[in-house]
């Protein structure tokens, strides 16, 4: 009996020392990577592979695991609860390559270091966090920042007060948004509203979302909401902050009239009219930008040194050398590093090349002026150091702790600026420095633009990345390393393999060579509007991230604004190649277009019921309504706020950017969007058209991503419609007048059969394959005609029959295009690539205008022609063995 006892005893010691059982792998590289960098990786799953969070853990290249903290983002729902998309957390390690492993029989480690806080939603209450060495609190009542900062120096786990090293400045000045007008500068007072825990947060890695509100002094000054989101870690002693901005003023002086524009009218009794081109108000700036951004106080020793790495070289060198600047500071002086870079540029607009026939006018060359960027160091005035560029952080220490700060595109998102001030011990980070001078919204000109004469800059929003690190006095290396996970952060990603395989958007092809004459069709592109977002350059505070659309007479025009869904474009091609540079171009894109071409404000506060009192909420009813044209796209046109448009806006790469970034803020303006949806604010013309159908892509974005009923009733009810009025079109989804709209059907009816499984949608799908091969629209000639592949592509998925799939590859001829004799990098101007790019391409020429689809124009027409139809041919070409 002993004996027994003995051998079962063995075999359950045996079993429990034995490695868990291994599960499924997935590759995961780390682009750029830095050891110990906060890692956020959005990976999809196919439908059916993974049904829980729990059963996810993280290897090294070794085998090794390593903490991480996972979050369930969406899943396949409603007809497959399987988990769609997933968040994984981790600190990345000496090696760029790892294994995140899955299966039922995985059990992940815990975190041995966690984050503890504390959410006290009452008036007077706020959050209080501790990462192991930091400590800092916000306070509703406080000063609209980080109120006290705490340093764990001796490293016993406590925080005593000789300990603090940062901490509010007061007078509600912690983030402001100072407005100049005619009367002065306004100063602004930040008040903090609410404070929640984002989703994503854990023991690893807390997310906090602050939403205040900057007040004046003035009552001609309207008040201004900001948002801040706090990302924590645990053990460690940095954070990130995201700052959101709202410009609310009144940007010119133009003559107010009543009444509402016809292509945005909800009404129409009073319309309003667009000859009023000789009101001088127009150019004339009211309301302006002094200074924004955030304030610290540091609590350090007298006679400070700091420290800021600046470029030496041409700003457009990539791998130009660091130099170290360090400037002490003793007394009452000041230090700033100023990033400066050329005004905008005032080019002609679409309508008025139209006018003239896009003839290129007397004395102009085609070539733009070389742009001057500044980045200046001062101390107490006085230039101490000038380069082009600098890195965007600074570090002030006492030589036993110090405090970094930095702020993300720095050059890019210019102007920038970071001060110290060693009167009031002040750290200023600027997101618009006041020594730039104001930011104006006013008009260029009066010159109509997208069809009309407006200025729709109020509700304009703006979001900023920065970090900062309390440290022991950390060397300067140390330092730098810090800033990078930001400044300059890895890109974590799986094989391009991966995401195609997912299914999640549809049926793609990875990257591969064996096409080359369709894959270059897609890489060239991108690669053209890469070089030109940099050697134009398309930077700016309000601009960078967008890039221009038509080019002729070595000249851009025209901000693209988005249309179609351009961020989504390069998110594509990110996922389909795995090279960071389109992680990054891509939420260049998304962060641009969620922020600038969206209307944001007047907007009414959601009302949470954290106040006992009842009277909470009828204060709040008293507040204004929020504009009826809240979350409508602006148009593309010569500048992001002299247009709007009824069907002008894309939230697919913003959902994209979600999923694989964790950008809580990208699923907030999707939301704000879908709920215009469904207020109707036009009525019957919102449910038709283009309308519809970019409603349609956009609802089925939102509801994947947050399951919510309202959005799958209103997703519902359009595509009904849709179905419904294909009946009387014969067959074709679409109107004439919308042949280019075939990808925003295609795409959004794809998605919902895929997640609902609607049998009736597969059939109208077929049933509109079949009309675009018999009937090809040609009412916008390729950008109609070439925008059928996909639809084409569809038609062959669901009935099998080849007929489709020849055709379109018969249409998709004319896209492939041979080998550059150069690489990008090569040319040394904009017009020697345009005219190589020219040069290989297949297309036809315009009949009648202005050839906007040629291979060396922007990523507009691209979208119809290209973008979402390539990766899919690629798909059954590999799939059918075809060359």
């Amino acid at each position: 009996m002993r004996i027994l006892i003995t051998i079962l005893l063995t075999c359950f010691l045996l079993k429990s020392c034995a490695k868990p059982e291994p599960g499924k792998q997935v590759s995961i590289t780390i682009e750029n990577n830095k050891k110990g960098a906060p890692i956020t990786l959005g990976i999809p799953f196919p439908k059916g592979e993974l049904q829980s969070v729990d059963n996810l853990r993280l290897l090294t290249a070794d085998g090794t695991e390593i903490p991480c903290q996972t979050t369930e983002v969406a899943n396949w729902g409603p007809i497959d609860e399987s988990i769609k998309w997933v968040w994984v957390f981790f600190f990345s390690e000496e090696g760029s390559d790892y294994v995140l492993e899955y299966g039922d029989a995985v059990a992940p480690m815990l975190p041995k270091e966690k984050i503890v806080s504390t959410n006290n939603m009452r008036p007077q209450g706020g959050i209080d966090v501790n990462t192991g060495p930091l400590s800092f609190s916000i306070h509703k009542k406080g000063n609209g920042f980080l109120d006290e900062v705490y340093l764990d120096s001796d490293k016993d786990g406590k925080f005593s007060e000789n300990e603090l090293i940062g901490s509010s400045k007061g007078e509600n000045r912690g983030s402001f948004l100072d407005i100049l007008d005619d009367a002065g500068i306004d100063a602004s007072k930040a008040v903090i509203n609410e404070v929640f825990r984002e989703k994503g947060s854990g023991p690893m890695h807390s997310i906090f979302r602050i939403e205040g509100t900057y007040t004046y002094n003035r009552p001609d000054n309207n008040i201004s909401p900001f948002s801040i989101w706090l990302h924590t870690y645990a053990g460690k002693s940095y954070i990130k902050v995201l700052h959101t901005m709202t410009y609310t003023g009144i940007p010119d002086k133009h003559k107010i009239q009543e009444g509402q524009h016809a292509n945005i009218a909800t009404q129409n009794d009073k319309i309003l009219s667009e000859q009023t081109a000789d009101d001088p108000g127009w150019t004339e700036p009211n309301d302006q930008i002094a200074g924004v951004g955030l304030q610290l106080k540091y609590h350090l020793d007298d006679n400070v040194s700091v420290t800021m790495p600046l470029y030496d070289g041409d700003w457009k060198e990539e791998d130009s050398k660091t130099v170290m600047e360090k400037v002490a500071v003793t007394g009452n002086e000041t230090v700033q590093l100023l990033q400066k870079g050329p005004e905008s540029r005032k080019s002609p607009s679409l309508r008025s090349l139209y006018m003239n026939g896009f003839k290129k006018d007397e004395g102009q060359d085609g070539m733009e002026a070389k742009p001057s960027f500044e980045a200046i160091v001062t101390k107490s005035g006085t230039d101490v150091a000038q380069t082009q560029r600098a890195k965007g952080w600074i570090n002030v220490s006492d030589g036993k702790r110090g405090v970094g700060i930095g702020i993300k595109n720095f050059l890019k998102e210019y102007p920038k600026g970071i001060e110290l001030d060693a009167s009031t011990s002040t750290l200023t980070g600027s997101i618009w420095p006041k020594e730039n001078g104001p930011k104006s919204f006013a008009r260029a000109n009066t010159e109509s633009d997208g069809e009309m004469l407006d200025n729709f800059a109020q509700g304009i929003t703006k979001t900023t990345e920065f970090i900062y690190y309390f440290h022991d006095n950390d060397s300067t290396e140390g330092v730098g390393e810090k800033m990078d996970y930001v400044l300059d952060g890895p890109v974590a990603h799986a094989a391009p393999e991966w995401y195609t395989g997912s299914k999640v958007y549809g049926n793609m092809a990875p990257f591969s060579e064996k096409h080359p004459e369709f894959e270059n069709a897609l890489q060239y592109k991108y690669q053209w509007w890469a070089y030109n977002q940099q050697n134009e350059p398309w930077y700016g505070i309000f601009d960078y991230g967008d890039g221009k659309t038509y080019f002729f007479n070595g000249s851009w025009v025209m901000w693209t604004n988005n249309e179609p869904t351009t961020d989504f474009m390069l998110w594509t091609n990110f996922m389909r190649t795995g090279d960071p540079e389109y992680f990054n171009l891509a939420q260049a894109m998304s962060r641009h277009t969620m922020d600038v071409d969206n209307i944001h404000w007047p907007r009414k506060r959601t009302y949470y019921g954290q106040i006992n009192d009842a009277i909470d909420f009828w204060n709040y009813e008293d507040e204004p309504e929020s504009t009826p044209y809240l979350g409508i796209g602006r148009r593309h046109a010569n500048e992001h706020w002299n247009a709007l448009l009824s069907a002008h806006v894309w939230i697919q790469g913003w959902i994209a950017d979600y999923f694989l970034a964790a950008d809580h803020r990208a699923l907030e303006v999707a939301k704000m969007t879908g709920d215009t949806y469904i207020n109707r604010i036009w009525g019957e013309h919102d449910l038709r058209g283009r309308r519809l159908y970019l409603s349609v892509l956009n609802l089925v974005e939102l509801y994947d991503a947050t399951k919510l009923k309202k959005y799958k009733d209103e997703l519902d009810q359009r595509v009904n419609i849709m179905l419904e009025l294909q009946e009387r079109q014969g067959g074709n989804l679409l109107l004439d007048r919308y042949g280019y709209s075939q990808t925003y059907v295609a795409q959004g009816l794809y998605k919902y059969q895929q997640i609902t499984g609607d049998e009736r949608v597969k059939k109208a799908l077929v049933n509109h394959a079949r009309w675009v091969r018999d009937v090809p629209p040609l009412n916008h000639e390729m950008e109609s005609y070439l925008a059928t592949i996909y639809p084409l592509l569809l038609g062959y998925e669901f009935s099998g029959e080849k007929v489709y799939l020849n055709e379109a590859l018969a249409r998709a001829e004319v896209l492939k295009i041979g080998e550059l004799p150069k690489k990008p990098e090569a040319y040394e101007n904009a017009v020697d690539y345009s005219d190589d790019l020219v040069k290989i391409s297949n297309l036809p020429e315009s009949k009648g205008r202005f050839t906007n689809w040629q291979t060396n124009q922007g990523l507009r027409v691209f979208g119809w022609t290209h973008a979402y139809n390539i990766p899919y041919l690629l798909y059954w070409l590999d799939q059918e063995n075809l060359n």
